[in-house]
């Protein structure tokens, strides 16, 4: 008995007939009544009959992760497609009613049938959250699967994940993991229920990037607000830049790496972009992650007594304004923090160019009390990568100035624009 069977439950000598839907607990079912309603039945001392069988159901392992396959075509290549939920993770069935993330390879075709014929496809569910909700420890149990699902002999990766933190989660795992094929975030901005949803162009494209012949972590998301063609972008340089715009993610300083046109399913790259082919890199993974960092965005008038909560971090990520620079007053706070063992990597706010704390008298004061130049490092980007050199490196301060994941550029120009903020 799985969820999308039609079932009859007794119990207490009442009936229920209906559609039995995912449970968030092991001790209660949940049925969809005919009448559109939901009904919670405690399973003990109830017994079910299964009046039709649903060919998609969801198996669920004993640990709670869900796994599935599909009929495999040996001329096709094979593409693990990995959920966190998200947006594009909850589908509407319009047969029940019921919206779920309960996301793997049967619900993805099911959902969208356009990704049928281009691959075979595994699926695996690592959770199932709001991305708002997205944890280190998350980030970890993520890398250890896209590693087995590489190691197992995947093509490419997809991952599917809320678009409000993918930025982050993509950083994540540029630097916790070496691959030698494509892994491709993607989501949607709009749910499947609703005409203007961009989940299927976005999952088509993803899937045409993660058999393309990189090796290279992105992020695949609408390029403009048409349903044209999606842009690759590399996965420590894109930020979320709208809150609800198809087209929401840009990299940051520069162009993306590549575009999948949808209509003619072709993926290009830059010729320019640096990037690692497919089966150059040796598959290896380094989970470990620092987790007490802190990333804090300076303003105007910021009280100094705030950086009190800083002390103890092992490291914190401060985006200052312009240059890298924080008032005068908080230098002292730095010097505390960086006195007491705790790395401290300036970045700044803006969209465009470089920390350089060379130029002002407060940049030089902030040098002198051992803040870390982040380059143009993205803030979240920085967070990050502070976490993971801090887990994994005996030199933070210079490993956070090495180019590790395409997160640094190895020069700014000043008269290049920034990118654009949409309003």
């Amino acid at each position: 008995m799985n969820p999308g069977d039609r079932v009859r439950v007794t119990r207490d000598g009442l009936a229920n007939e209906g559609v039995l839907l995912p449970s968030s607990t092991r001790e209660h079912a949940v049925v969809k009544l005919d009448s559109g309603y939901n009904v919670g039945v405690a399973r003990e001392d109830a017994t079910f009959e299964v009046l039709e069988t649903d060919a998609y159901a969801i198996e669920e392992s004993g640990d709670g992760e869900s796994a599935s396959a599909v009929d495999f075509d040996d001329d096709l290549p094979t593409i693990a497609l990995v959920s966190t939920g998200g947006t594009i993770a909850s589908t509407v069935d319009y047969r029940t009613g019921a919206v779920t993330a309960q996301f793997d390879a049967e619900d993805v075709l099911r959902a969208v049938p356009d990704l049928a014929g281009r691959a075979n496809y595994r699926g695996r569910v690592v959770a199932n959250i709001l991305s708002e909700n997205m944890r280190p420890d998350i980030w970890r149990d993520l890398a250890e699967v896209v590693h087995e699902e590489v190691e197992r002999g995947a093509d490419g990766v997809v991952v599917m994940h809320g678009t409000d933190t993918m930025q982050y989660s993509a950083s994540a795992l540029s630097f916790m993991l070496d691959t030698p094929v494509p892994v491709v975030f993607t989501g949607s901005q709009r749910s499947a229920d609703r005409p203007s949803s961009d989940n299927v162009m976005n999952a088509v494209c993803a899937v045409e990037a993660a058999k393309s012949d990189v090796a290279e972590v992105m992020v695949c998301m609408h390029e403009s607000q048409s349903d044209d063609r999606c842009a690759l972008h590399r996965g420590t340089r894109v930020r979320k830049a709208h809150t609800s715009r198809r087209d929401a993610f840009e990299t940051v300083d520069g162009a993306p790496i590549g575009h999948v046109d949808y209509d003619s399913e072709t993926v290009s790259y830059r010729d320019d972009a640096a990037l690692a082919e497919r089966g150059s890199v040796e598959l290896d993974i380094a989970p470990a992650l620092e987790e007490e960092v802190e990333l804090v965005q300076f303003t105007p008038g910021m009280d100094p007594a705030f950086f009190d909560v800083l002390e103890g971090k092992e490291g914190v990520v401060v985006a200052g304004t312009g240059l890298g620079h924080v008032s005068s007053e908080l230098v002292e706070r730095v010097d505390d923090l960086t006195s007491d063992g705790t790395t401290v990597v300036m970045t700044s706010q803006c969209l465009g160019g470089r920390v350089c704390d060379r130029v002002y008298d407060t940049g030089r004061d902030l040098l002198d009390a051992g803040v870390v130049e982040g380059e143009d490092l993205l803030p979240g980007t920085a967070k990050a990568k502070l976490m993971w050199v801090l887990a994994n490196t005996e030199s933070p301060a210079e490993a956070m100035r090495t180019p590790l994941a395409g997160e640094l550029s190895e020069r700014s120009v000043p008269e290049a624009p920034a990118t654009p903020t949409r309003r």
